[in-house]
């Protein structure tokens, strides 16, 4: 491992807004999901759901549903398997549902096959009952096509986990959950499953388990390609030592980024500035950078030690926070302006009246956020309502 890379915050901001492609977007949603590894899904719509957000501040032109459309195509025309080219699951080790490029497959085979052996009422084994039924589910899959829940004949009740109600609904979410089924695509954001041979290519399928030590420095680099700056465990950074480059910065715990990001790191240390196409971001006065509205679990500030250590701003997403103990609000957004975070917007989708509600907003003195706003409601075909 090379000696530490000793930079000053400000460099270190300016790094993670360039190589979060928060400078400069990506030209379409395969890129950017190339480039970060996975984009969290979430289906809590508030003001935009959580995909849409990420994705919409870093993938020109980006409209809202895309990501969806990138992973399935459309409800009435489901990509078939020769077009797809990424794919819905989990993360090994989380509940956290991800969008994957298809390289991806083949590391999550050993959690699929993990969860088969634990009891969980939410992805563990099947029950005796949800056993029978999942085979009379597969089937039906193979001989109907995709199906949801709602089209399997059983109205026997499951146990009640996250909103799932019905045996058909646990079966085929634990069935997922093992790499039984995958999902095909949604209707108003309801899953249609079906079988992997019929969503993945067959190259993709056909791959082997990889050794454990694979999947564990791939797991290690996604951390590092998802946040480019990342506070790294003892025995991650143990998988990829020939791969990294420690960061030290005033304040901080140590962090590491990808080698190969490393000489931008040190040219925004050197020169002051990072260089886009269309200007130059000042960075010691925020106040004339175009302030941007962040998703809840952005990159950027998904690490809430580091987002506290670096950018001087605590925050944490307030959704399942009771009512009385929210500080900021239920789905505040934080507002990023030029290198500095300087404050929040809680922001509502009116769907019916046409119009996004601004529930409450604390910024920093001389920061206009009526734009940024203005940004979000366009991006939702809403009005912006003081």
């Amino acid at each position: 491992m090379p000696p530490a890379l000793h930079v000053s915050p400000l460099a270190a901001r300016r790094f993670a807004r360039a190589r979060l492609l928060l400078d400069q977007p990506a030209p379409d949603v395969a890129t950017a999901l190339a480039h970060h590894g996975f984009v969290q899904i979430d289906p809590i719509n508030v003001c935009g759901r959580m995909h849409d957000l990420i994705l919409r501040n870093r993938v020109a032109g980006y409209r809202e549903g895309d990501l969806m459309r990138h992973l399935h195509g459309s409800a009435d025309a489901p990509l078939p398997p020769p077009q797809r080219t990424a794919f819905e699951h989990h993360l090994p080790g989380y509940n956290t549902l991800v969008a994957f490029p298809l390289e991806a497959w083949p590391h999550l085979l050993a959690a699929m096959k993990q969860r088969t052996r634990v009891t969980s009422a939410w992805s563990g084994r099947l029950t005796p009952r949800e056993k029978q039924l999942a085979e009379h589910i597969l089937e039906e899959i193979a001989h109907r096509g995709p199906l949801s829940s709602d089209d399997i004949a059983d109205d026997r009740r499951g146990r009640r986990v996250w909103g799932a109600s019905t045996l058909a609904k646990t079966t085929l979410q634990k069935l997922f959950f093992h790499g039984r089924v995958l999902i095909s695509h949604r209707v108003n954001q309801r899953r249609v499953y079906n079988l992997p041979e019929r969503i993945l290519p067959a190259e993709i399928l056909a791959q082997p388990t990889p050794p454990p030590s694979d999947t564990a420095r791939w797991l290690a680099t996604l951390k590092l390609r998802q946040r480019r700056l990342a506070l790294l465990k003892r025995n991650e950074l143990s998988q990829v030592t020939d791969l990294v480059q420690p960061v030290v910065i005033d304040g901080c715990p140590t962090l590491h980024c990808l080698r190969e990001d490393a000489p931008l790191l040190a040219a925004c240390e050197a020169s002051g500035e990072i260089e886009n196409r269309k200007s130059k971001i000042e960075n010691r006065d925020s106040k004339i950078a175009r302030p941007l509205l962040l998703a809840p679990l952005d990159p950027l500030i998904y690490d809430r030690r580091v987002t506290q250590a670096l950018w001087d701003f605590d925050y944490t997403w307030e959704v399942y926070t009771p009512p009385a103990k929210r500080v900021r609000g239920y789905y505040a957004l934080p507002i990023l302006a030029g290198t500095e975070l300087v404050g929040h917007v809680d922001p509502k989708a009116d769907r019916a009246a046409g119009k996004l509600q601004i529930v409450s907003r604390r910024v920093r003195r001389g920061i206009a956020t009526k734009p940024a706003e203005t940004e979000l409601a366009r991006f939702l075909g809403l009005k912006s309502k003081r």
